[in-house]
């Protein structure tokens, strides 16, 4: 890889399923992108699968991973990520996030969940660079871009700020067996949507996609899986001119775009 740049990126991915360590095609594209940026000194992570209210620091030593799935065979449950803590990168998002009334709390003992581990093993197997995972304090839009302004700071720092979700997102019309370009036609049209805002440098109709567009609700019945992508674009709004997509295609029907600002 290589050396860390003076400004690191900020990513926008979708993270799949466990299963997605036996998928023929993601793991290597997930790979290819982490050996193409540089190497971040530490990877600050933001998942979909942690919403919790007052914002919260997840574990700063390596503890045991959150399997946080059910319905998969048990050896999805038997996969480690033993990635090192990264307590100074917790003080200093304390420091940036906090404030007189704005409690930021501690789960020491919170592993990442799968939402983080499961890309992160496929990006950086070696488990070698720290990792933080801070929860989603709100799935309200415009609260989270401001959020990540506020840490945008941290690309000046080595770290590696990553919001993962799904692009779309709804499991009770998962189509099992279809192809990388195979979708129906909601999830499609709201990717293709999805990918022209993001083109357009259209915030604002990001912020308002449920409402703006095609199958909006459809494509997420619930936010979480899109919400990640909103802090990603506050942190890395200084290069919204310069985003692009990395990974598209579809998993089970569902759009993996993933995103690179920076």
């Amino acid at each position: 890889m290589n050396d860390t740049a003076a400004r690191m990126p900020v990513l926008y991915l979708s993270h799949g399923a466990p299963p997605l360590a036996d998928d023929a095609l993601w793991p290597g594209q997930l790979a290819a992108w982490a050996a193409r940026l540089p190497r971040p000194r530490a990877v600050l992570m933001v998942s979909a699968h942690w919403e919790s209210a007052p914002l919260t620091l997840g574990a700063t030593t390596t503890v045991p991973l959150t399997y946080d799935f059910w319905g998969f065979p048990e050896r999805y449950s038997r996969v480690t990520y033993p990635a090192p803590g990264a307590p100074r990168l917790a003080e200093r998002v304390r420091g940036l996030l906090g404030g007189p009334g704005v409690p930021v709390h501690d789960a020491p003992g919170r592993g990442l969940d799968h939402g983080a581990y499961v890309p992160l093993a496929e990006m950086y197997p070696d488990a070698r660079i720290p990792v933080l995972q801070l929860s989603m304090p709100t799935l309200e839009p415009e609260r989270l871009l401001r959020l990540g302004r506020r840490l945008a700071p941290l690309r000046d720092e080595g770290v590696l700020i990553v919001g993962s979700g799904f692009f779309t997102h709804n499991l009770s019309e998962l189509t099992w067996g279809s192809g990388p370009r195979e979708a129906p036609g909601w999830s499609r049209e709201f990717d293709a949507w999805g990918a022209e805002a993001l083109a357009r440098g259209d915030v604002d109709g990001l912020l308002d996609f449920a409402v703006r567009a095609p199958a909006g609700r459809r494509a997420h019945p619930r936010t979480e899986h899109f919400a990640p992508l909103f802090l990603a674009l506050g942190a890395g709004e200084a290069d919204l001119s310069r985003q692009r997509t990395v990974i598209d295609g579809f998993w089970a029907g569902l759009a993996k775009r993933s995103v690179q600002l920076g």
